[in-house]
């Protein structure tokens, strides 16, 4: 059995239960993943809560999460599978000590096949789909974008000295992107879309309020309307969701109930991260951050 939800509505609730409050449009989204067994492409600014979609995702499914973190470089090797290499050796060592010769037949096995993430989501017995979240996936080269199309395409991949490897139950595919780069029509064409916008105010205080549940229901509000009042600044980094959620940790872990100017200067860093953006936000004045 793929999932357990009976309609859009029914997951979006499952994910409300979990901790994300997903729109309707998301919960679209992902309930068409689903039933579809198609990858769903998330993009958005930093912080919106593209891996957290995810891993709620594999919460409600009750599978594992597995994670590929893309960055600069990455080769299909390194996501995929590799070989262990000092149980080989140790293998040929003890061969040796009883006068046996191995062969490649005897080490490139199963018992020294060392899967990566895109492998074990492949391998993944069920019942129901791992969910493979792909981060950050225009950090990587276009090589490794073709490769991991096809892969996702076939649900299959080979692996030389083994022979194919299909997916008795292929994984719920998500991946992510920042839109630091363009990705390839051709991956955008094989997957759903679904650019997750930062939201109001109002939803932002709900968010914040169901991860810092200890938090003031006015801390919560005021955090809200603070990072919304930050990102109509020119910053180098707008705060998103996460950043919302970490400066009312922040605030509550030092007894505050309400954010005013000198709590804001106090834990301003937890929320903008960059020195120039910092400057900015006290030329503008904390009395513009904090609610009125």
């Amino acid at each position: 059995m793929r999932h357990q939800f009976r309609d859009v509505a029914d997951l979006t609730a499952a994910l409300d239960g979990v901790g994300y409050l997903a729109d309707e449009e998301l919960g679209t989204a992902l309930y068409l993943a689903l039933v579809l067994q198609q990858p769903i492409l998330l993009e958005g600014e930093p912080g919106v809560g593209k891996t957290e979609a995810a891993k709620s995702l594999a919460a409600v499914l009750d599978t594992p999460l597995i994670r590929l973190q893309c960055y600069e470089g990455l080769s299909a090797s390194e996501a995929l599978y590799e070989w262990n290499y000092p149980r080989q050796l140790l293998g040929i060592r003890l061969a040796e000590s009883r006068g046996e010769r191995l062969s490649d037949a005897d080490l490139f096995t199963e018992d020294y096949l060392l899967d990566r993430p895109l492998l074990a989501a492949l391998r993944h017995p069920g019942p129901r789909p791992a969910v493979l979240l792909v981060d950050e996936v225009d950090r990587a080269d276009d090589e490794f974008e073709a490769f991991l199309m096809e892969l996702l395409a076939e649900h299959a991949v080979t692996i030389p000295e083994l022979g194919t490897r299909k997916a008795e139950v292929p994984p719920v595919a998500v991946l992510t992107s920042n839109r630091t780069r363009d990705l390839h029509e051709a991956l955008k064409r094989r997957c759903l879309y679904h650019w997750i916008q930062h939201p109001g105010p109002e939803r932002v205080a709900q968010i914040v309020r169901r991860r810092v549940p200890q938090a003031a229901d006015d801390l919560c509000r005021h955090v809200a309307e603070g990072v919304d009042r930050l990102r109509e600044l020119s910053l180098r980094k707008p705060p998103g969701v996460a950043e919302a959620i970490s400066w009312a940790a922040a605030l509550h872990a030092l007894g505050e109930t309400e954010l005013d100017a000198d709590a804001a200067r106090r834990t301003i860093s937890t929320v903008v991260k960059y020195d120039e953006d910092r400057a900015a936000v006290l030329e503008a004045g904390l009395d513009s951050v904090v609610p009125r």
